[in-house]
């Protein structure tokens, strides 16, 4: 009985018959060959299919077959040094499953619009299932380094009755007779987690109702936000760091093809494997951009052009330290000697790409802190429960998020998080 294989697998199968399930994603023949373009959702390579090796009805159906058609090959794996996959399978016989007729997407150039009406049919293509296979395999990574680094997974609510980040940016619905917003962050949760657990991450989607039209914007993206109890901000940035060199380590083992499918130099990434990352504070951040001739002052918030800029002058990513108080979250731990400023970093992403990851630690003194969620205009009422953390056996803690969709862009040397998603939501964009 004839073994039915994956894709990926045919190294362990070279000289031998095999099935595949696959689809057609493009062919061309001429005389006497035709060769296939197969996939089936585990890599990409080629069938060939010769005219004196194969019965009339196998050769004729071989030319008649579309983009996307469905099918069964069976035939034997050969290795080709030609191809990015290595190996081909000389086809002996086709079954077709489901045909295809006038797939949309074909192989010339297309409108990045035309692409986005038609994702649910892109991500069959080359690039994006490289993009999503990395994608996966950063989760499995974030997985194994926080179980290794003995934290356990919490899964917050997606519907809250305030804001974390203490802004208007929310999607509002009504809960029963009252209103709620999908939530921005799971870290208020997570810090109620840490004081029961120690170490906890969260992993889910969260929303924000910016108008934004960049490439690093999504209203609604995946975050990684760990929390650490009895833990202050210098072991939070070694954390982080780890985390980072972790997960490029794991895509370069784990993903050597499909990076060379989106041609990214696996060079590149290996110099974010090496820790400790470089640290500046703000303030220094400042000076920089000012000496290049950027308009802005201290207490300005970074955008685009300035974190591209600070993130292009260091080879590996750079922790930006201590921010003004004006500009962050009230939950956050003044810096100690300083009136201005909070204890806390943001990682820019080299080669340009700015922030992936915003942490610090956070407020711990019960009155402090109810200072500070009153003098941003809060309900003191909303954050009852959150304060509650601070009479009970308070300790100093620290926590992290990172931007999913970011870290992927990044590693992937992509120009807009709408790929590093399966189906991209943008304030222009809810469909397919």
């Amino acid at each position: 009985m004839t073994t039915t294989i994956r894709i990926k697998d045919a190294a362990q199968h070279v000289d031998e018959e095999v099935q595949i399930n696959a689809w057609l994603t493009d062919k061309r023949s001429s005389g006497k060959i035709a060769f296939l373009q197969l996939r089936d959702g585990s890599a990409f390579f080629q069938g060939v299919v010769l005219k004196n090796a194969v019965s009339e009805e196998v050769f004729a159906t071989a030319k008649e077959l579309h983009q996307e058609t469905s099918m069964t090959i069976t035939g034997t794996i050969h290795e080709d040094s030609r191809s990015h996959f290595g190996y081909e399978i000389q086809v002996s016989d086709i079954n077709v499953v489901g045909t295809s007729e006038d797939y949309p997407i074909t192989p010339k150039e297309h409108g990045i619009e035309f692409l986005l009406d038609h994702r649910h049919l892109w991500l069959r293509s080359k690039r994006q299932f490289a993009i999503q296979q990395i994608r996966n395999e950063m989760i499995r990574a974030t997985y194994e380094f926080f179980n290794n680094e003995g934290f356990i997974k919490m899964d917050p609510p997606i519907l809250t009755g305030s804001a974390p980040e203490g802004t208007t940016e929310l999607f509002e619905t009504e809960y029963f007779d009252k209103p709620a917003y999908l939530s921005q962050s799971g870290q208020l949760y997570a810090e109620a987690g840490a004081m029961a657990y120690g170490k906890v991450f969260t992993f889910g989607p969260v929303f924000r109702a910016e108008k934004s039209k960049t490439r690093r914007h999504l209203t609604e993206f995946w975050m990684i936000e760990p929390e650490m109890a009895f833990m202050h901000q210098d072991e939070s940035l070694k954390i982080q760091e780890n985390y980072i060199a972790f997960l490029v380590q794991s895509v370069i083992d784990n993903c050597e093809y499909e990076l060379t499918l989106i041609d990214r130099d696996i060079d590149t990434l290996k110099k974010y494997t090496k820790t400790p990352f470089p640290r500046i504070r703000y303030d220094e951040a400042i000076e920089m951009l000012q000496k290049a001739n950027f308009d802005v002052k201290w207490g300005d918030d970074f955008g685009s052009p300035e974190e591209s800029y600070l993130s292009e002058q260091f080879e590996q990513p750079v922790f930006v330290l201590n921010y003004p108080k004006a500009i962050k979250p009230f939950y956050m731990l003044p810096e100690e000697g300083r009136d201005d400023t909070y204890v806390c970093a943001d990682l820019l992403a080299p080669e340009g790409y700015g922030e992936i990851i915003g942490g610090s630690e956070r407020e711990v003194d019960y009155d402090k802190l109810k200072a500070q969620i009153e003098a941003k205009g809060l309900s003191l009422d909303e954050y009852e429960w959150y304060l509650d953390l601070r009479k009970y056996g308070s300790v100093p803690h620290s926590g992290f998020g990172l931007g999913f969709e970011r870290a992927i862009t990044w590693i992937c040397h992509l120009d807009h998080l709408r790929e590093a998603i399966p189906f991209p939501r943008m304030i222009n964009r809810i469909k397919p």
